[in-house]
C-alpha cells in the first residue's frame, strides 16, 4: 500500500540531525556533540507548578489558544523583553512546542507554487513542511556573508511567486544573530509586499551579545513570531511554544491549530506559565554558563585547526569548516569520527546543501565533555594536517 501514499510524504527525508544521532547512538562511549538538548534540568518551581496542577485536577481541555492568564504572561514577556506588543485574548496561541507552531504557521499561509526564502545553512525542520503545503523552498547562500542574511540578498531571491521568508535567529545552526540595523533593513525591503515573515525566534533568550531584537518590532503586521519554552527554560520535553500574530492572521492559525491538536498540554501549561512569572529571568543562570562553554569551545577550535571559525551571537552551536586538507564529505567526516574517536557531530548537509564541507558542534553538555570530546577531535584531525 506505500505507493499510494501521498506523494509529498514519501518523499520527504528524515531530518539529517536524527538521522545521524540515530546511527552513533548505540556506539559504546560515545560523546554526543550533536542534539540541541540543554543539560540542564528544568528549573525546580516550575516542576512543583506542574505537580500541583496535577493535584489540583488541572487535567482537561483548555481554551483552544491556551488558559488565558498564560497567553497574559506570554504576552507580557514579550512586552517587557523584547518590546514588542500583543493582546492576549486575540494575538497569542499556545502550541505543542515551537514546531508545532511552525507547521501551523506554514499549513496556513502556503499555498501550491509559493515560494518561501530561506537562509542557507539552515535547521531542517522547515523545508518538509513547506513541500507538504506544495511549496517550493529557495535557500538564500549565506555562507560568505559570516551566515547572516541581508536584506540586498533578499531582495535579490524574491519573486512575484514569494510567500513568506523565515527568519530564524539565533540560527540554528550557526548561532548567528541579527542586530536591530539589519532587521531594520530587512523591514524596509519586505514592507508593503505581501510577504509574510515567519520570525523563529526560540533562542531568543540564549543571545550573548547585547539584547534580542525582534523583526516584530519593526514590522508587526507582516510577522508571525514564534516563540517557546524548550531553550530558555530547558522545558524540550513539555512542548510548549507561542505564536504571537496580529488577530487578523491570528484567528485563521487558531483554526489549524485547533483541529491539529485542540490545545497544548494543560499540566505543561501551568508550568508555562510559572516559567513565564516567577521564572521569567531562569534563562540567565544559564545562558552564562553557555557563554563560558562558547568561549572555550572557540578557542580549542582555532586551535585544532578549524578554519574561519564564526564566534556565535547565541543559541548553543558552531558551525565550522571542515579543513581543506581533511578530504571528506560533511557524512564522510563525521561517519569516520565517530567510529575512530567516539565523538558525534552533525554533518554540515543535514541543513541544506550550503551546508556541505561543515559540522555542527552542540555545547549544552557539561564542560567534561566538552573537553574530552575536543581533544577526540584534535586527534582525528592530527592524523590528516
Amino acid at each position: 500500500m506505500e505507493q499510494y501514499l501521498n506523494p509529498n510524504v514519501r518523499n520527504i527525508k528524515i531530518s539529517g540531525i536524527r538521522k545521524f544521532f540515530n546511527l552513533v547512538a548505540d556506539i559504546e562511549g560515545m560523546i554526543s556533540l550533536t542534539i540541541g538538548q540543554p543539560d540542564f534540568p528544568t528549573p525546580l518551581h516550575i516542576k512543583e507548578a506542574a505537580k500541583n496542577a496535577i493535584d489540583d485536577n488541572f487535567t482537561s481541555y483548555t481554551h483552544n489558544a491556551g488558559f488565558l492568564q498564560l497567553r497574559k504572561a506570554a504576552a507580557s514577556f514579550m512586552s517587557r523583553k523584547y518590546n514588542v506588543h500583543y493582546q492576549p485574548e486575540s494575538e497569542v496561541i499556545v502550541t505543542t512546542g515551537a514546531s508545532q507552531g511552525i507547521d501551523v504557521v506554514l499549513r496556513t499561509i502556503l499555498e501550491p507554487g509559493d515560494e518561501c526564502l530561506l537562509p542557507g545553512p539552515v535547521y531542517p525542520g522547515y523545508e518538509p513542511i513547506i513541500h507538504l503545503c506544495g511549496g517550493k523552498a529557495v535557500h538564500i547562500d549565506t555562507t560568505s556573508n559570516n551566515f547572516k542574511v541581508t536584506a540586498e540578498s533578499i531582495e535579490k531571491h524574491i519573486t512575484e511567486s514569494t510567500k513568506c521568508i523565515i527568519l530564524p535567529y539565533p540560527s540554528n545552526p550557526t548561532g548567528v544573530s541579527l542586530d536591530a540595523e539589519e532587521l531594520k533593513e530587512i523591514a524596509a525591503v519586505l514592507k508593503d509586499r505581501n510577504i509574510f515573515v515567519l520570525a523563529d525566534e526560540i533562542y531568543s533568550e540564549l543571545t550573548f551579545e547585547g539584547a534580542h531584537r525582534s523583526i516584530a518590532e519593526y514590522l508587526k503586521e507582516q510577522t508571525i513570531l514564534i516563540n517557546g519554552l524548550s531553550k530558555s527554560h530547558s522545558m524540550t520535553g513539555w512542548r510548549i511554544g507561542f505564536i504571537f500574530a496580529p488577530e487578523s492572521i491570528s484567528k485563521h492559525l487558531l483554526k489549524i491549530h485547533q483541529y491539529n491538536v485542540s490545545c497544548a498540554s494543560s499540566v505543561s501549561q501551568k508550568a508555562a506559565y510559572e516559567a513565564l512569572t516567577n521564572g521569567i529571568n531562569d534563562a540567565v543562570e544559564m545562558k552564562e554558563e553557555y557563554r563560558v562553554r562558547r568561549d572555550y569551545v572557540f578557542d580549542r577550535l582555532k586551535e585544532i585547526g578549524f578554519e574561519d571559525v564564526v564566534k556565535p551571537d547565541g543559541a548553543f552551536y558552531f558551525f565550522v569548516k571542515i579543513p581543506e586538507q581533511v578530504k571528506m564529505s560533511s557524512f564522510e567526516f563525521a561517519l569516520a569520527l565517530a567510529k575512530e574517536q567516539k565523538v558525534a557531530v552533525v554533518p554540515g548537509d543535514a541543513f541544506s546543501s550550503y551546508g556541505e564541507g561543515y559540522v555542527r558542534i552542540s555545547y549544552a553538555c557539561s564542560m567534561e565533555q566538552l573537553k574530552s570530546g575536543l581533544s577526540r577531535i584534535q586527534s582525528f584531525i592530527d592524523t590528516y594536517i
